[in-house]
């Protein structure tokens, strides 16, 4: 086999590898002839096939898999030899066809940059911290009884609070949706539905208006050709409901799975939710702090690009939850996310390289505890945490998550950090206390 490297980018790199041709017929003749004892085919007795027929029959297909699996062995013997440390899969360039008793193939991927070893001193961190108030509680139930609240029919203009039934149609350049008709739906006025951007046209009007005006949807919205775009919105008003809230009696406490029906219990459960909420937000706090400071202090490190296009999705995904895993993402939402991906994926390559260099490892006990608290929140949590144990991404998922939270609670314990005191509003809802 021969090999020869050549750098086509600060992090890009194509091997152009050569093996020989008859070690590829050699493994096609080896294939064919498990194919004839074990093959069974029509009008042949077991073992008998004739190795013209086995060739007619699955010559072509025994070809494909014969150099898939000679260019993945010869791949991995390459990168190895040139000590590469390729971030994905590499594009494949062949036509397959022996040339001068040879077969060659070029791989194109991209590496692992060389990372540098991270001062956490040099690192300012301002690491928050909260508590659940008696006042925080309150809210918590007050949105619980907006979530149960009924609407019944009314006849007169919508106002805030409203649900309001409409039938729709957006026109947006060539875009129309739904393709035919009007599509029905319904949104609460002032209660940031998919479409609150409808809000501000729908108040004081009523059942059985016309309405037609210019819309901006926001990025959230669940029709990819419609978020972030302008549309000419045509609807008409069907319904004005108005809302009723429940009140908090025993009846409405034991909906939550609270037996005794009693509000010192309901406040005691409604309590530990939102301390185990408060937790987790917490810790994405110090998490998302560490990587922004790591990723602005390296801001010079060069990232592969295709783990900058994954996190770009995957954020975009996120961030569109309507978006169904087959449906493609709109290019510019893509690159709208990709500053802030490129940051993530330096944090999170710094992230691995401090757990590296400080030999920090996970802590299978705190992945048991989080497994446990994922589960407390399920009916039947045995079963949750039966299902995390059989299912090793998952099991995965819940090991990565903790080791960052390890790494970056070391960072803010070896950092210049100071701690910063905050309300639960301010934790769990940043975006509504930016000033």
């Amino acid at each position: 086999m021969q090999v020869s490297l050549e750098n086509v980018g600060k992090l890009e790199r194509k091997l152009t590898v050569r093996f020989p041709a008859e070690q590829f017929e050699s493994r096609v003749r080896q294939r064919i002839s498990e194919l004839g004892r074990n093959v069974r085919l029509k009008g042949f007795r077991p073992g008998k096939v004739p190795v013209k027929v086995i060739e007619q029959r699955y010559g072509d297909q025994v070809r494909g898999e014969a150099l898939s699996d000679l260019i993945g062995s010869t791949f991995r013997e390459a990168v190895q030899q040139q000590n590469l440390q390729p971030v994905a899969n590499p594009n494949i360039d062949t036509d397959g066809k022996p040339q001068d008793g040879e077969i060659a193939y070029t791989a194109t991927f991209e590496v692992m940059p060389e990372l540098p070893t991270v001062d956490v001193g040099i690192l300012k961190i301002d690491r928050p911290k909260a508590e659940v108030g008696e006042p925080d509680v309150d809210r918590m139930i007050e949105t619980l009884r907006v979530q149960r609240r009924a609407f019944q029919k009314v006849e007169r203009t919508a106002a805030d609070g409203d649900m309001v039934i409409v039938d729709y149609v957006a026109q947006s350049d060539d875009f129309r949706h739904p393709a035919e008709g009007r599509e029905r739906a319904a949104t609460v006025i002032g209660g940031n539905t998919a479409l609150a951007a409808f809000d501000g046209a729908l108040k004081g009007h009523k059942a059985g208006e016309e309405l037609s005006f210019d819309v901006e949807f926001p990025p959230t919205f669940p029709i990819p050709q419609l978020a972030t775009r302008q549309a000419r919105v045509e609807l008409r008003i069907g319904e004005v409901q108005a809302s009723h809230m429940p009140e908090v009696d025993a009846a409405f406490i034991r909906n939550f799975g609270i037996a005794d029906g009693l509000a010192g219990t309901f406040r005691k459960e409604v309590r530990a939710n939102l301390e185990r909420e408060l937790e987790n937000a917490l810790r994405a706090r110090l998490r998302n702090e560490v990587g922004s400071k790591l990723a602005a202090t390296y801001a010079d490190l060069d990232v592969p690009r295709v783990l900058e296009h994954a996190e770009a999705e995957s954020l975009v995904r996120a961030a569109m939850p309507g978006l169904s895993g087959e449906q493609s993402i709109p290019a510019a939402a893509i690159e709208a996310a990709l500053p802030i991906a490129h940051q993530r994926v330096i944090a999170g390559l710094l992230l691995r390289q401090i757990a590296q260099s400080n030999n920090l490892r996970v802590d299978n006990r705190k992945v048991t505890e989080r497994i446990a608290k994922i589960a407390s929140t399920y009916e039947e949590p045995e079963q949750v945490v039966e299902l995390y144990r059989n299912n090793p991404q998952m099991m995965d998922n819940v090991r990565t998550a903790v080791l960052e939270d390890q790494v970056s609670e070391w960072v803010a314990d070896h950092a210049d950090t100071t701690e910063v005191a905050l309300s639960f509003d301010e934790v769990m809802h940043p975006q509504n206390t930016a000033t």
